[in-house]
This record gives C-alpha cells, sequence and structure tokens, in this order.
C-alpha cells in the first residue's frame, strides 16, 4: 500500500515567492556593487566596453593556446628527448668500450645535436628550485625521464637560459647531456604572446584616440547648453557621429525657439508697460491738478505705490533673460552696494576673495543682491557682505543681525506674493516679490539661493553661482 503525501499548492506557491525574492535580493545587491565600481563618464564606459572584450579574448586564446598548442608540443618535446636519452644509454650498455663510446659521442653530437659525456661514478647535485614558470617545464621532462629510462637523475634548467643539463646515474658512472632548451621545451610560445598583446595595443591605442574624437563634439554640446542657460553668447556648430549633429541641430532649434518667445515676452511687456505708464501719468497729472485738500495727499501716494507695484510685476515677469552675460569687477559692484545702503542709515561690511572679474549679466545680479541686501537693511542693523571666487563658483553670502526666518519657512518666502507675518520676503514695493525675483536671476545665472542662520543672529543669504 503506497502513502501520497498531499501538497497544499499555496505553500508551493509561497516557496517560490520567497526563492524568486532571494534571487531578486541577490541580483540587486550584485547590480548596486559593480555600478560603484563603473566610472560614470561615457570616455570611460566606452573603453570599457572596447577593451573588456579584448582583454576576455585575449585570455580565452592565450588559456587554450597554452593548454592545448603548448603543452602538446612540449610534451611531445620531452616524450624525444626522454626518447633519444634512452636510446644513448642502450646503445652504451650493448657496447662500453671506449671506441665505441667515442664513435656514440661524435654521433650524438652530429646527428641529435646533443653533447654528452661519461663521468665517473658521483653523488648527483641536489635538486635547483626551478623558476614558477620552468617548474611546469621540468615536471613534464622528469616525468618523460622516470617512465621511459627509471634511474636517478638531475636536471638542470636555470643556470643558462639556452641550455639544459642532464645528469643521470647509470650506476657504473654517470651520463651528461647538454643539449638546447628547445630540444625540450617550446621556445615559440613567448614570440606568440607578444604579439597577441602588441597588436591589443595597438587596437587599444587606436580605439582611445577615436574615442576622443566621439566624445568631444558631446562635450561641446554640453558646454553649449551650460553657456546658454548662464546667459553667455555661444558659437556652437555640430560636429561628429550623425546621431550627436542631430542632438546639436536639435539644440540649436530649441535655442531658436526659447529666443524667439524671449523677445515675443519682451515685446509684450514693453507694450504693456508703455500703456500702464501712460494711464499711471494721467492718473499722476490728474492728482497733481488737483486743488489742496485732505484726499489730495492719499491718492498721491496711492499712484506712487502703483507706480512702484508696476515696476515690480514687470520686472518679474521679465527676468531680466535678454541680458548678456559680461565681465566686470565684482568688487566694485560690492562697493557700489555698501554706499548705497549705508546713505540709507545701515553700516555694511564687505569682503572679496579670489579673483575679483567674474562673468554674469550685471544690472540683473545688482538686482538680484539689492534685493538680498535691502531685506537685510530693512530688518537688521548691521550688514555683511562677503564674496568667494574660485575656479568653479562665485558665492555671495548676505548676513544681518535682524529676527531671521524660521526653518519651516525659508523655502516658503521665494514663492511668488507670499510673505510672512515677520515680512522678511517683502520688497519696498510691498509686492512680497523681492526674494522671488532674486532666486530667479540666481538660476537664470546657473545657481541658487539658499537661506539659513547667520552667525550674528538673523538671517543669512547664500548666493552661489558658476563661475
Amino acid at each position: 500500500m503506497v502513502d501520497h503525501q498531499i501538497v497544499n499548492p499555496t505553500v508551493l506557491h509561497q516557496k517560490k515567492d520567497r526563492a524568486v525574492t532571494r534571487l531578486s535580493r541577490r541580483y540587486t545587491w550584485l547590480r548596486q556593487q559593480f555600478s560603484g565600481l563603473l566610472p560614470k563618464g561615457l570616455y570611460a564606459r566606452s573603453l570599457i566596453i572596447i577593451i573588456a572584450p579584448i582583454i576576455v579574448l585575449q585570455a580565452v586564446v592565450a588559456y587554450f593556446f597554452m593548454e592545448r598548442h603548448w603543452r602538446n608540443v612540449t610534451g611531445r618535446l620531452s616524450q624525444g628527448l626522454a626518447g633519444e636519452i634512452a636510446m644513448i644509454i642502450d646503445l652504451h650498455r650493448a657496447d662500453p668500450s671506449p671506441e665505441a663510446t667515442d664513435r656514440l659521442v661524435r654521433t650524438v653530437k652530429w646527428r641529435l645535436g646533443h653533447d654528452i659525456s661519461f663521468t665517473p661514478p658521483e653523488t648527483l647535485p641536489p635538486a635547483n628550485q626551478p623558476h614558477i614558470f620552468l617548474s611546469f617545464l621540468d615536471n613534464v621532462l622528469g616525468k618523460e625521464l622516470i617512465r621511459q629510462i627509471r634511474k636517478p637523475f638531475w636536471v638542470d634548467s636555470v643556470k643558462n637560459s639556452s641550455e639544459i643539463e642532464i645528469r643521470i646515474d647509470l650506476g657504473d658512472g654517470i651520463l651528461k647531456v647538454v643539449t638546447r632548451r628547445s630540444q625540450a621545451y617550446a621556445s615559440n610560445a613567448h614570440i606568440f604572446l607578444l604579439w597577441m598583446v602588441g597588436s591589443s595595443l595597438v587596437l587599444i591605442v587606436i580605439a582611445v584616440l577615436f574615442l576622443r574624437n566621439q566624445i568631444r563634439p558631446i562635450l561641446r554640446l554640453s558646454d553649449a547648453a551650460e553657456s546658454f542657460g548662464k546667459g553667455r553668447d555661444i558659437d556652437f556648430r555640430p560636429r561628429g557621429a550623425r546621431e550627436v549633429r542631430q542632438a546639436g541641430r536639435a539644440f540649436i532649434e530649441m535655442k531658436r525657439r526659447i529666443e524667439r518667445a524671449m523677445d515675443q515676452r519682451t515685446a509684450m511687456l514693453n507694450g504693456v508697460s508703455h500703456d500702464l505708464r501712460t494711464v499711471l501719468t494721467r492718473f499722476r497729472l490728474s492728482v497733481e491738478m488737483m486743488e489742496d485738500g485732505p484726499e489730495k495727499e492719499p491718492m498721491r501716494k496711492d499712484v506712487n505705490e502703483m507706480g512702484r507695484m508696476l515696476e515690480a510685476y514687470l520686472a518679474f515677469a521679465r527676468g531680466d533673460a535678454s541680458e548678456s552675460a559680461v565681465e566686470l569687477d565684482f568688487s566694485s559692484m560690492l562697493d557700489d552696494l555698501k554706499r548705497e545702503t549705508e546713505a540709507i542709515g545701515t553700516p555694511v561690511s564687505v569682503e572679496m576673495s579670489g579673483e575679483p572679474i567674474v562673468k554674469v549679466r550685471p544690472d540683473a545680479f545688482k538686482r538680484m543682491l539689492s534685493n538680498l541686501v535691502a531685506n537685510a537693511a530693512r530688518f537688521g542693523s548691521m550688514i555683511e557682505l562677503r564674496a568667494s571666487h574660485d575656479a568653479r563658483w562665485l558665492t555671495v553670502t548676505v548676513d544681518d543681525d535682524g529676527p531671521g526666518i524660521p526653518a519651516s519657512n525659508r523655502d516658503e518666502v521665494f514663492r511668488p506674493f507670499v510673505r510672512l507675518d515677520e515680512a522678511r520676503n517683502q520688497d519696498e514695493s510691498g509686492t512680497g516679490l523681492g526674494l522671488s525675483i532674486a532666486r530667479d536671476i540666481a538660476r537664470n545665472h546657473g545657481g541658487d539661493i539658499v537661506l539659513g542662520e547667520s552667525p550674528m543672529g538673523g538671517l543669512r543669504a547664500i548666493v552661489r553661482v558658476p563661475a
């Protein structure tokens, strides 16, 4: 009677799912390990794609060459040498007379190319420690000597690089055989390996030079896109492979569309600005022509406030993106900000480190810093303005001793028209666009603005843009 075990299908599916989960985790772990080792650049990865197959192919070819051809040839040569030595021993035993021995020595030298000699009995020297590469060769030859001769022997393959010496104890004397190394070992293996390595090195050099020329157009496209994002003039022409040229032409077309949209927006804003300023001018004339009274001064303030708000809205909408970047002395800009801020009664300390010549949009950058400094002057009694310029970044820090902004609200104040209770993000017109305009200008330069706590106890604004 046979017992049948009933297996629950649900249990089988659970085991299968657990096995799949373990394999997935192992695969994810291996992928993470290898992804950390791989280079990040396209140039290095392309070289690995080309060089890795060459190395693998060389390893496979070298292995099969060593395993089959070289090992087989060496075995056959060692077998032949051991057989010749065995034949010499047999001939010497057949006729050990001096005359026959002399004839045997001359015949072996002439026909086989071996130098042999028979010496009185002596103790064989201790075995030499062969080179790690020659140990395999000595083992092959030693096995053949043991199989065919069956007598004590000593082999020296280290003393002379072109010869090997073999001594065999015959009992009544010593047979000494000196022959060329090529008689026992495959001596041309290194030539094959050198040719293989040399050709691979030539292919790798060609691949490096070719890839460098292919990567260079991609780097130029990247530099052109970065320069365009910073508002700098670019002179870019698509080059390289067909796909790279297509990407370059797409970038140029995108650049033209963006510039056309910016021109249209600028023209529209100029028209709106002209029309609204005309209306405001009529309001001002109407207010000025009114008779003096208690309602005239409030109306004048309202009209002036409307004018400031209009300028702020237009500046925010315009974004100052149409301005070109030029080189200027940044220390002089800081001195101007110091002078303008101290004129309204707030002391400012200025510090500049690094190269003072920078490439930015001067009007936009000064407007950004003016908004930050004005915001600091409104709530602080003292301002510290520091700038540092290195090979990669231009960093400007604005510190004040005011009340500051809570950490939870520092990102919110950059949103347009958002004003906190402390009103730290309001500009002079009260529109809530001061910090929004500043961050927009910083990002148009390829950088950003970050708010933090100041060592002075107030707010710290850090502007960081590419140099």
